[in-house]
């Protein structure tokens, strides 16, 4: 949508034009300063208030757009923060303490939108042509929705060529099959799918008893009243959806509740594979992990029949050094020079750190603004100094680093969560109403996040919940910390927000809410993606072995091993064999590899009790005195590499029995765990 307003900021949410008319703002606007604050803790206070009697009176009147049927409300004063502080963004961008960049939206042509999804799912061989290998492994891999989401995206993809008389494209029913109507999305009754990726005959998911290490537990603290609920990652969210019929009204001005009890507690039980971090695989298959993901998001929001809408934006080309208005790949390649394999920016970790020693207990931190003038001069001493460890940190007040902070993520080049996606973001709590499938919907938005991106919210969300844990000093609750929050990760420079995009002001408040408080479930991976990454994998490796089986060269260095493998085999004696000699291993009995310890190889005979735990602490105590000091103080990890997985570094609760049959040409190796 084109806006014709001049100004300092605007949101990035997007809504359809209709003439529905928008529900008034509640019209409570004048309201006693909450306890702990000071009336002096916002200069612009009024101004604030004058933005709320604005809505107050526009909303009288008939606007240019209408609000989705679930979008929520809230009363202007508890959103008081949250235009404080776009008033503050507004100010510091006046100052020229930041300078502005514009994200240019570009129209999307017919079919375009079509053939960037389906390149971004990592089919580009549907609009190629080409009969690539890793095309055909994960169209081989798609569950029921997930196939009829790209049948769709493919069917107007061809139907848009067809119109402009271009290339001839390929038949949908050569690459799915004929069928003779089209998918449902009714209610599917599907069986569970294990989270080692292969279906066991006869085997049910089994389920640990609930102890103090048996779940992932997100919801709030103990003794607050909440409803809990289970999440289970065995099966396809898509899958697993009931739709309601379109006749079924969507609930009409849904309110938000700002009290942490009207959130839900939920569980994730770990199943006998346990539970998988982002950092837990190789780049190779979270890579896997997002084509999937946008698929599985896709067909997740074709089941609630909702649009999920992408933006196409012209890249903006951001500055190649320095600390401020730098893009995150750039930034974190002139980091990694001064600390190899860093994951975060310095200047970002650092600034988090000064916030965590010092602020976690300042009254009003994140929501007092710093001062201007010392937030400009900070930022300039910052970008002449940082790099050459000059810069005094006992100046900064806490204040001054919380603005800092702010600006750093403003300045983004890109938006800390993607311009594409940040629509996507939106409709999530526009378009469904309940939190249980927002929830899901969020965490497969973060599966998509490129990995610089995601490494950067998980830091800086992790700051916010030690924010969030010492409400009791300064005075920030959940709520409080979402509405300063939002603007910074929601705004983008160039022009100044009118009606439509404040009445949005909620909805990304809420979104952060659920970023700050359901964190730990969303760095984890579904596991019934990882179930179809080791599928994907599984049929690329087939496929190599039948053009393999053609190479004459191949065949002949197959029959010289062949013969090396009848050859008795050697003493142990701590000697590590090579993989393939592991094939004369019997049944259920693994050889773990740990090459930091002093006894570097060792056959273990597993049982439906054992744990990777049990293993670690095998090795543990059998090179307690032999290993150097370095390697006994590391937190170390079992990895399983190779078979039908990239590098997977396995949960201390996973029972092994159950992961070795899942890949059983796999290696078992100990080190220590990715940072």
């Amino acid at each position: 949508m084109e806006m014709k307003d001049s100004g300092s900021v605007v949101l990035t949410a997007y809504h359809p034009h209709s003439p529905a008319r928008v529900a008034p703002v509640e019209q409570s606007f004048v309201q006693d300063i909450p306890a702990g604050r000071s009336p002096s803790s916002r200069k612009s206070l009024p101004r604030c208030r004058r933005i709320n009697r604005m809505l107050s009176s526009e909303s009288a009147s008939p606007p240019a757009f209408s609000r989705s049927n679930s979008q929520v409300s809230m009363d202007s004063t508890s959103m008081e923060d949250f235009w404080c502080e776009v008033e503050s963004i507004k100010e510091s961008s006046q100052d020229g303490a930041e300078e502005a960049t514009l994200l240019e939206f570009k129209p999307a042509d017919e079919g375009e939108l079509e053939a960037e999804w389906l390149q971004d799912v990592g089919l580009s061989t549907l609009i190629s042509g080409a009969e690539e290998e890793d095309g055909q492994a994960l169209l081989s891999t798609l569950t029921r929705t997930q196939a009829a989401a790209v049948q769709k995206r493919y069917n107007t993809y061809t139907q848009t060529l067809r119109k402009k008389n271009k290339h001839t494209v390929r038949d949908v029913r050569d690459i799915f099959g004929p069928s003779d109507s089209s998918p449902t999305f009714e209610a599917v009754p599907v069986s569970p799918v294990p989270s080692n990726g292969i279906q066991l005959p006869g085997q049910k998911p089994v389920w640990k008893s609930v102890s103090s290490n048996s779940c992932l537990d997100c919801g709030l603290d103990k003794g607050s009243p909440s409803i809990t609920e289970e999440l289970s990652y065995e099966v396809s969210f898509s899958e697993s959806i009931a739709v309601l019929p379109k006749t079924q009204e969507r609930p009409k001005n849904q309110r938000f509740k700002k009290e942490d009890s009207a959130l839900p507690k939920f569980i994730v039980r770990k199943s006998r594979f346990g539970l998988t971090e982002v950092g837990d695989l190789s780049a190779e298959d979270m890579k896997k992990i997002r084509y999937l993901s946008l698929i599985e998001l896709t067909a997740f929001y074709d089941a609630l029949g909702v649009e999920l809408k992408r933006n196409r934006t012209e890249r903006v080309r951001g500055r190649e050094n320095g600390l401020f208005g730098v893009p995150l790949t750039i930034l974190l390649e002139n980091d990694q020079k001064k600390v190899p394999g860093i994951k975060v920016p310095l200047i970002f970790q650092k600034l988090l750190l000064k916030l965590e020693e010092t602020g976690l207990e300042t009254e009003g931190i994140l929501r007092v603004p710093g001062s201007a003038s010392r937030v400009k001069n900070l930022h300039q001493e910052l970008e002449a100094k940082f790099y050459e460890d000059t810069f005094d940190w006992d100046q900064v007040r806490n204040n001054d680093a919380a603005g800092l902070l702010k600006m750093f993520i403003r300045e983004l080049p890109s938006p800390l969560f993607t311009v594409e996606y940040l629509p996507a973001f939106i409709t999530l709590v526009e378009k469904i109403s309940k939190i249980k499938l927002q929830l899901q919907a969020l965490h497969l938005l973060i599966m998509l996040l490129p990995e610089a991106n995601r490494d950067t919210a998980k830091a800086f969300l992790q700051f916010l919940k030690k924010v969030v844990a010492n409400e009791g000093k300064n005075k920030m609750n959940l709520w409080n910390v979402s509405m300063i929050v939002a603007p910074n990760l929601f705004i983008y420079k160039g022009k100044r927000a009118n009606q439509q995009e404040m009445q949005a002001a909620a909805t990304t408040a809420h979104i952060v809410r659920l970023l700050i408080r359901y964190q730990d479930i969303l760095w984890t991976v579904p596991s019934f993606l990882i179930s179809q990454v080791r599928k994907m994998n599984e049929a690329a490796m087939n496929n190599s072995k039948r053009q393999l089986m053609f190479d004459k060269g191949v065949r002949k260095l197959l029959r010289r091993k062949t013969m090396d493998r009848e050859r008795p085999e050697r003493p142990e004696g701590g000697v590590t064999f090579p993989p393939y000699l592991q094939s004369d291993i019997p049944e259920g009995v693994i050889r773990v590899y740990a090459p930091l310890h002093s006894k570097v190889s060792m056959a273990i005979q597993l049982n439906s009790q054992t744990k990777a735990k049990d293993i670690l602490a095998r090795f543990h105590c059998e090179n307690s005195h032999g290993s150097s000091q370095n390697v006994r103080g590391q937190i170390q990890s079992l990895h399983e590499i190779g078979g039908n997985i990239g590098q997977h570094c396995l949960d201390p609760d996973a029972y092994m029995l159950d992961v070795y049959r899942a890949n059983p040409q796999a290696e078992w190796v100990i080190k220590p765990k990715a940072s």
